[in-house]
């Protein structure tokens, strides 16, 4: 028996619930008592289970996959000069990134919708009022704000509070980077111990990502029997913005900075192909990094020195395309927001949202659609429902696929400009004499 991929399930799920819901909805009518136990159905296996589920791996998997990657940073003995390189890089990269993702969806506005339509589809989600309280009266000045709420003053409260998790984040960073500086005895433990914490998290991730198709069937049908399908255009809309979004990253940024370090653009991507076609297969850069590295090495040519060390802390560290996406996905449900309430996001709060998404990136799992553990995060810290990820959880796998070989790509730039920098001048010489392992 075939067993169908998680995106084909996820599709025909979307196409069940839209022919359902038109079918209640046209048919049956949307004040029946049947229509009415369907919406209940569904809001107790969505919003309760589902996304409950979600929420529950938010914390426990976020924080040790930021400590992980910490770890790794200062375990290696050679990090200085490459590390910082390295590093300088990935934040670079990132930053750029979210920053075409944020310019993007303030111009096209994928989220604004007429009243009716915003009305309808957050009629499905908690009410705004904690939104309200977090956007409205604020300005710029009280970016300074943030960086305060950096430091928590009680860890264990802040793990319970949505709004302070940016305080459990930099604590993450902080207990990560003095645990590499530690014995090397005791170094060892505390990795071993976070990186099966993280292993376990990971499997139990991958565990609830594949309830998605049922995720999306009971938050959709509800959205479909109250909107119709105007809730479908400001989905393709949100859909067309992150494909741009990310084509501009990886197709006009990322080439410009390979020239501007003298490297060929296209020859890197043809250097890289197999890598990028594996990343958009498997939407998993932890499950590509074999090719990639394999890549990396035998067609781009750089040396072994370089990508062992870039390239499995890019999959860690470095998710461009992720973080691009947390960002535009945060803004999108807004926008909404901002219809309904006529509250619109300041600077300041878009400020923090830029920074959530970074340094989330670094803490997602190299796994399927863990991107959306760390979009429920930072919805909870800027005010926004948790729930209203199911608004986008329809269009979510096929956008990790085209994310995950944007992040793939973005590491094997890195590599390559980094060995570029180190000297290695032989790059991509030998690429059409080598066949990859099969």
């Amino acid at each position: 028996m075939v067993k169908l991929k998680l995106h084909w399930q996820i599709l025909i799920a979307l196409l069940t619930a839209i022919i359902v819901a038109t079918i209640v909805k046209s048919v049956i009518g949307e004040t029946s008592s049947f229509t009415s136990g369907l919406v209940s159905t569904c809001e107790f296996f969505g919003k309760k289970i589902f996304m409950g589920l979600l929420k529950m791996i938010v914390v426990p998997l976020i924080v040790p996959s930021i400590i992980c990657g910490m770890i790794g940073l200062g375990k290696e003995s050679h990090f200085g000069r490459l590390g910082l390189k390295t590093l300088c890089y990935y934040m670079t990269s990132g930053l750029v990134a979210i920053l075409t993702g944020l310019v993007l969806v303030n111009t096209i506005k994928p989220g604004i919708v007429d009243e009716a339509t915003a009305s309808k589809i957050l009629a499905q989600q908690k009410d705004p009022t904690e939104f309200m309280a977090k956007v409205e009266g604020k300005s710029s000045s009280d970016i300074t704000d943030i960086f305060v709420r950096m430091i928590p003053t009680n860890v264990y409260d802040a793990v319970s509070d949505n709004s302070k998790l940016l305080g459990v984040i930099f604590f993450s960073i902080l207990f990560g980077f003095f645990a590499s500086r530690l014995p090397d005895d005791l170094r060892r433990a505390q990795q071993t111990f976070w990186e099966s914490f993280l292993q376990i998290m990971m499997k139990m991730t991958d565990w609830v990502i594949r309830f998605s198709p049922v995720g999306v069937f009971c938050l959709i049908t509800p959205i479909i029997i109250a909107t119709g399908t105007d809730a479908i255009a400001p989905l393709l809309k949100f859909f067309v913005t992150v494909i741009l979004a990310l084509g501009i990253h990886a197709f006009v940024t990322l080439p410009i900075v390979l020239k501007l370090f003298g490297l060929n653009p296209f020859m890197h991507i043809k250097a890289g192909s197999p890598a990028l076609l594996m990343a958009f297969s498997t939407a998993s850069s932890a499950s590509t990094l074999p090719v990639t590295m394999e890549t990396v090495e035998k067609r781009a040519g750089v040396s072994k020195r370089v990508s062992s060390f870039t390239l499995p802390l890019g999959a860690t560290v470095n998710m461009d395309g992720t973080a691009l996406y947390e960002c535009v996905v945060v803004i999108f449900i807004a926008q909404f927001y901002a219809v309904s309430t006529g509250i619109a996001l300041t600077f300041g709060t878009q400020f923090e949202i830029v920074l959530l998404a970074l340094l989330t990136s670094v803490g997602v799992a190299g796994i399927p659609s863990a991107s959306l553990v760390a979009i429920a995060l930072i919805l909870g810290v800027v005010g926004l429902p948790i729930e209203a990820v199911g608004i986008v959880l329809v269009v979510d796998r096929i956008l990790d696929m085209c994310r995950t070989s944007v992040n793939v790509f973005s590491d094997t730039c890195g590599a390559a400009i980094i060995a570029r920098t180190e000297g290695e001048s032989n790059l991509y010489e030998n690429m059409n004499d080598v066949e990859l392992a099969k």
